[in-house]
């Protein structure tokens, strides 16, 4: 009978001390991360069977088990890899938005001294000062467009430095990982779990959930299979993949993520990589910089291309214009380079070169361009090309470069492309139309040496006969891209004759071209009606009408307006401005293109498209950083869930030590008194 009054006894100390130590190794771990509680599962021993029945035997700790939930868990993974995603998204474009915003080292101030120097030199076109203080405005606005563009290649090198990083802890995890699993798989049993290694490696779990979305799997031998973004494998049992950095065969100037297979690396799609930091990562360069990068890109090749254009219509203080034969005159004010085009790294050897050029702007009241704030992508096949406009696919399809050339005459895009030969299936291109001017738009460094190569002037001069006798006036005139050299070699006289039915404006010399219409003359009202006269032939007159030469509309080679009643045999000339340095014309029509639509096909003007791009970032940025608190709300409850469940609680601790410990002095009564029973009985003896 005392054989099973000590063995209950025993058995009861045991379990008592196990209870003890078990509570004792949570307290330890209170604050050690991942660590989920554990506890004694406990059991009674077989009962042994007597003549009064059966008599129990103590009782003994069957396992020791860790208070987890596997729901709660991913819960808290799923809300982290969120969280970290928007977090990291939120840090790089707030960057941008702070230097997009910023009211001093911004481009709108920029913008507005160098229209503001454009204006003063518009007013005093004659002062060298004036001159030259629009000229350095332009420098600073181009070094402002420069500065910016730097920092945004700042921010994309340190993109590339997380991304770096990010793949290296990666592997880190993935490797112990895989370690883990197999020291889990060696020493796992039916009935015993190692607790603290299956803790740690779900700590693992947690912090490669905060580099990358994690998937996982478990095997029979209890290893978890581990999957990233949307289900690239990364562990499986023991063994681990690596993944690594590598350039990127479209576009060398980025980083793409790939994985290691057979020695080689395979890059892996960005939109296979979602969640965690390295999500949020690529998500922001895609999304935001490389759009934000091409947009003021695209702003500073728009000021280029247009205010080029219309400087190229001026005349500068040496009475020099596009129409002059020989001379020094630049057409040129701001120098920007062409679209860039990359060859990918898996194209046949020895393809065709293909490039791109920009697209002469179009003159529809004022000069505009169709430029687009995205990439392109160029793919041949067979016998067949197709451009991919990489921010909504949109495509055009034809059999080579000059049929893609041909769809984007009918939906201009704003440059054209061109090929030495024809292309190889399987060739890919990637066309940057805007990538690069804001990093090198520059002065003419000739107009920068002398401030009296701006072309402020206009061209061409107006003037009423002195011995009209009519009221009739003649506006100043403007040209356009194509107007005459003749006009700068002999005046042209237009004489009003009254005697004809209408009365009609006759031209002298009638030495213009007959191959086109040499005059078009478009009267207001609405719609304007415009109508079309052969060279030199009289045309009615109407007050207030538009007269164009070498065009077919008010954008002609040049044109003007006379208003008014005139008299039989008034006379009106255009000619060449000789003489005209107090003309302000052409730097006043360079001044309005800062408020006119200068931007997308004709819809924004600069500052108007700068202004959405610095919107359009702040929304982005308010937007990630809302849907960040949002979701560490929700993670900080997914927390408390879990560690209701699986944290320690020192008070609940506390409460186990005393009733461990009642346990163990009570089970040890029960020797001490089978103790003194088996003295008593021996004494009998």
């Amino acid at each position: 009978m005392t054989t099973g009054f000590f063995s209950s006894g025993v058995s009861g100390l045991n379990a008592a001390k196990l209870g003890l130590l078990t509570t004792e190794h949570n307290i330890a771990n209170v604050n050690t991360p991942g660590y989920n509680r554990q506890r004694t599962i406990q059991a009674a021993n077989p009962a042994a069977l007597t003549g009064a029945g059966y008599i129990g035997q103590g009782v003994s700790v069957s396992t020791v088990e860790r208070i987890y939930s596997g729901f709660l868990s991913a819960q808290v993974n799923q809300t982290q890899t969120t969280v970290s995603e928007l977090d990291a998204y939120a840090a790089q474009i707030k960057q941008i938005d702070d230097m997009l915003a910023d009211p001093s080292a911004g481009l709108t101030p920029a913008l507005q001294d160098f229209f503001k120097g454009v204006q003063d030199a518009a007013a005093n076109p004659s002062q060298l000062p004036a001159r030259q203080s629009m000229i350095s405005a332009a420098q600073t606005l181009a070094s402002r467009y420069q500065t910016m563009a730097a920092r945004l290649n700042e921010i994309n090198e340190g993109v590339s430095g997380e991304i770096t990083g990010a793949v290296a802890s990666i592997n880190g995890y993935a490797e112990q990982i895989a370690g883990l699993n197999q020291m889990i798989a060696s020493s796992a049993s039916s009935s015993n779990a190692p607790n603290d290694l299956l803790d740690q490696r779900d700590q693992l779990i947690a912090e490669l959930n905060k580099l990358i979305k994690v998937s996982t799997t478990t095997d029979d031998n209890g290893s978890l299979n581990v999957f990233v973004g949307t289900g690239q494998q990364l562990v499986i049992r023991g063994e681990a993949s690596r993944m690594a950095v590598v350039q990127s065969s479209a576009d060398p100037s980025k980083i793409e993520v790939g994985v290691v297979t057979s020695g080689s690396t395979q890059e892996i799609s960005e939109s296979l990589i979602v969640g965690g930091s390295l999500g949020g990562l690529l998500k922001f360069r895609n999304e935001s910089l490389d759009k934000t990068t091409n947009e003021l890109g695209r702003n500073a090749a728009s000021l280029a291309l247009t205010f080029n254009a219309q400087h190229a219509l001026g005349q500068d203080l040496l009475g020099q214009s596009a129409a002059t034969v020989g001379g020094t005159f630049q057409a040129s004010f701001f120098s920007v380079p062409q679209p860039s085009v990359t060859e990918s790294a898996t194209n046949p050897p020895g393809g065709p070169t293909v490039t791109a050029s920009f697209n002469t702007p179009t003159l529809n009241g004022n000069f505009y361009t169709d430029l687009t704030g995205s990439d392109y992508e160029l793919k041949a096949g067979a016998g067949s090309a197709t451009l991919t406009r990489l921010s909504d696919n949109k495509q055009w399809t034809g059999a080579d470069v000059a049929a893609i050339n041909a769809a984007l005459a009918a939906e201009p895009q704003g440059f054209t492309l061109a090929t030495t030969g024809a292309l190889s299936a399987g060739s890919g291109y990637l066309i940057k139309p805007t990538r690069d001017a804001a990093s090198n738009i520059s002065v003419n460094t000739a107009i920068a040496a002398d401030a009296r190569l701006v072309a402020a002037a206009a061209p061409i001069r107006t003037q009423a006969g002195s011995g009209n006798t009519g009221t009739s006036t003649i506006s100043a005139g403007s040209v356009a891209p194509g107007y005459p050299s003749a006009v700068s070699a002999a005046p042209l006289t237009l004489n009003y004759d009254s005697t004809t039915v209408p009365p009609s404006l006759n031209f002298t010399p009638v030495a213009l071209p007959a191959v086109l219409p040499a005059v078009s003359v478009t009267v207001p009202g609405t719609p304007p009606v415009t109508t079309n006269y052969a060279s030199g032939a009289p045309i009615p007159y109407t007050s207030g009408a538009t007269i164009a030469f070498l065009g077919s509309g008010p954008s002609g080679g040049f044109s003007f307006q006379i208003a008014g009643t005139p008299n039989n045999g008034d006379k009106f000339t255009v000619s060449k401005n000789a003489a005209g340095v107090s003309d302000g014309r052409n730097a006043l029509a360079l001044g309005q293109l800062q408020t006119q639509n200068t931007m997308s096909g004709k819809t924004a003007s600069f500052q108007g498209t700068y202004a959405q791009l610095v919107n359009d970032t702040g929304n982005k940025t308010r937007e990630a950083q809302i849907k960040g608190a949002a979701q560490q709300a929700l993670l900080a409850q997914s927390q408390a869930s879990r560690d209701s469940l699986s944290g320690v609680n020192l008070d609940e601790e506390a409460a186990n030590l005393i009733r461990y410990q009642q346990a163990y002095q009570a089970a040890a009564k029960v020797i001490e008194v089978t103790s003194k029973l088996f003295d008593t009985l021996t004494s009998l003896g």
